[in-house]
């Protein structure tokens, strides 16, 4: 008979595998060796409640889940069209987007439209508009067009400026297993007004939401994080609600 042990190292591997991970990048995840996160797929090490913890926040998925008394079939991620009946970000035509970019010292938010029928595949046709949010109110929007694609645990814009159509914006979002009315995500892309890359943390809400001190401060990238990051020379953002 298969031990506990050896169930939760396989569904490891089976929630590894759904996110598209390799066993290095899992393994640089959670600091760990190579050699040590193969051992706990296999099953050779039984894993402490802390590692296990920290693997379940690297996979997305509740370590609680982890460790059901299930075969790793049963625990495997749902079809995304199941996913999608009971998922609000997947149901959602209207999403709220925020980022704090520092460049201006400003809070900027935007509405993101999903333009449900149109597009192919598992593509949908989408729309942004962002403006500076500042104490006399907000400027003047920027406006984007592009396609949104779905998967069981990402869902992922493409934006192109449509007054500059060599500006374009990458934008992630997690999609919550929970639910749930906010998500972290990361907007990235070339610059136009600096020519430089760049990357913003970013919240994705179902509701809009008050620019409180609280909620700038939660959109901020911390010492901490900037230590963790430059230590692995790359950056992170962990889906789970911001402190």
């Amino acid at each position: 008979m298969e031990s506990m042990t050896a169930r939760i190292g396989a569904r490891i591997r089976e929630a590894r595998k759904a996110r598209g991970m390799t066993l290095q990048q899992l393994a640089d995840a959670i600091h760990k060796s190579r050699a040590s996160m193969s051992k706990y797929e296999n099953g050779e090490i039984t894993l402490d409640v802390q590692t296990l913890h920290e693997i379940g926040q690297a996979l997305h998925v509740p370590a609680a889940q982890l460790m059901e008394a299930c075969t790793p079939e049963e625990a495997a991620p749902r079809p995304t069209a199941e996913l999608a009946a009971r998922s609000p970000f997947f149901q959602a035509d209207r999403l709220y987007f925020y980022f704090y970019d520092g460049r201006y010292g400003r809070l900027k938010s935007g509405v993101i439209h999903v333009h449900k029928g149109e597009g192919s595949g598992g593509e949908a046709r989408a729309s942004l508009s962002i403006s500076a949010v500042t104490p006399a109110g907000r400027s003047s929007e920027t406006y984007y067009s592009g396609q949104v694609v779905y998967s069981d645990m990402l869902i992922r814009f493409s934006f192109v400026n449509q007054y500059n159509a060599l500006e374009e914006d990458l934008l992630y979002i997690f999609n919550p297993l929970e639910r749930r009315d906010m998500t972290e995500g990361l907007l990235c892309g070339i610059s136009s007004a600096d020519l430089m890359p760049c990357a913003f943390r970013c919240m994705v809400t179902l509701t809009p939401k008050e620019p409180t001190e609280e909620f700038i401060r939660s959109l901020m990238i911390t010492k901490k994080e900037l230590r963790r990051w430059q230590k692995l020379n790359m950056l992170i953002v962990d889906n789970q609600l911001f402190k």
